[in-house]
């Protein structure tokens, strides 16, 4: 009996038989498979296939054909699978799958190496939580272990906290997001610059040509302590630089050091429709550039004030602070038609912190610890690339996208 021939039977009533069946992959399996169930004149209801080190599991739900074929379409599938050598299991059941819980959620475990041992934690945790794993798959092998489970049954951010505590006990980063069509539309990645983007404190580096690095370090610490918010350390920092010649510019520049994963993240995303831009408590003088170098749509920074060739020690215009990163995020979105929401902010200081609350995903990159504690995920890993993974791109359509590339050229 077709679903066509059941058309006045509730769906959850018509009889199915589930056809699962195991063994070597090779190419034409699929398609022998429904080969043979297209002799019996039934309805695909479902279809699910995986591929593991050259194992295959193809599962088809179908509808029951008549009472009077139904021993024979068994004996058929056995016999086709058994030349093949080839596993097959034919269970009859009523129905679809049960439907998925309310709430669904991605959530990306990141691990280097990932352990059997946190990967039971995980999945231990989304069980207390209330959830069901309903699929699992690999995102990259290198140059971390990425998986992503698609769970369902309950909230995301009861999820969230749950597995943010779990995580930092067992040594893995973990992302959950929400489930639905906003992660598949544009978004605004906006990055912080120093240690996120790049590997240096730019003020270091220009510290370190007027020969004021210990001073420079000073101010921070107090900074750090407490004693200092960001404007006023920052004047006292830039104040340092008084009398530096101008042409220091060019050689910070070229000092700068990319993170490794920084070309990779940005070309991606450029290359997925995304718009990217950064926000620094550092200075135009150096973001202006990575701004060309790198193709960023968005860049705001403080400016060094140069007169006559030479660093005055103040800056010019509005200070890009902790509050500031959040506005100019916010300003970023507005300019690009990004609602907030499909906003990603990374950064690994506390002067990111209101910029990653602020934006859809907060991601906290080899942050400290207050940090990590108040962002929505936390990578821990020196690849700025893994954020990819957080949201949902393969390390296959990484290298796929970069050989298309490739081949343009």
């Amino acid at each position: 009996m077709s679903a066509s021939q059941t058309s006045d039977v509730s769906p959850s009533d018509v009889p199915t038989l589930l056809v699962k069946i195991f063994g070597k992959d090779r190419p034409g399996i699929t398609a022998g498979l429904f080969d043979t169930l297209a002799a019996y004149s039934v309805d695909v209801v479902d279809i699910e296939q995986v591929v593991s080190r050259g194992r295959l599991v193809l599962c088809a739900l179908v509808t029951e054909p008549t009472v009077a074929s139904q021993g024979e379409l068994r004996a058929t599938v056995h016999s086709w699978a058994e030349s093949l050598k080839l596993q097959a299991e034919i269970i009859s059941g009523t129905g679809d799958n049960r439907p998925r819980g309310e709430g669904r959620s991605h959530v990306t475990v990141l691990g280097n190496p990932l352990t059997a041992e946190q990967t039971a934690a995980i999945a231990a945790r989304i069980a207390e939580a209330g959830g069901n794993i309903d699929r699992v798959f690999r995102l990259a092998k290198y140059p971390v272990t990425a998986v992503e489970f698609a769970v369902s049954g309950c909230g995301t951010e009861p999820l969230r906290t749950a597995l943010a505590v779990e995580a930092h006990t067992i040594g893995v980063d973990v992302a959950v997001v929400s489930a639905g069509l906003h992660r598949r539309a544009q978004r605004l990645v906006v990055m912080d610059v120093d240690s996120t983007l790049i590997q240096d404190e730019v003020i270091e580096l220009f510290a370190a040509h007027a020969g004021c690095e210990d001073k420079v370090a000073e101010v921070t610490e107090a900074a750090m302590r407490g004693e200092l918010d960001f404007e006023q350390s920052l004047h006292a920092r830039v104040a340092l630089l008084a009398g530096l010649d101008a042409s220091v510019v060019d050689k910070v520049r070229a000092e700068v050091r990319l993170t490794p994963g920084a070309r990779t993240l940005i070309r991606t995303l450029k290359r997925l429709g995304y718009q990217v831009g950064v926000v620094s408590g550092g200075f135009t003088q150096v973001t202006d550039d990575l701004k060309e170098r790198l193709g960023l749509d968005f860049a705001s920074a403080n400016t060094l004030e140069i007169v006559d060739g030479k660093l005055t020690g103040r800056v010019t215009g509005e200070i890009v602070d902790r509050a500031g990163k959040a506005r100019l995020l916010r300003r970023f979105a507005s300019e690009a038609g990004v609602p907030l929401a499909q906003t990603v902010a990374i950064g690994d200081g506390a002067n990111d912190l209101d910029m990653l609350n602020a934006a859809g995903l907060g991601v906290a990159f080899n942050a400290k610890p207050v940090v990590r504690k108040a962002a929505d995920t936390a990578v821990n890993v020196p690849f700025l690339d893994t954020v990819l993974y957080l949201l949902g791109i393969t390390r296959e359509e990484v290298e796929a996208a970069d050989g298309g590339e490739e081949l343009l050229h």
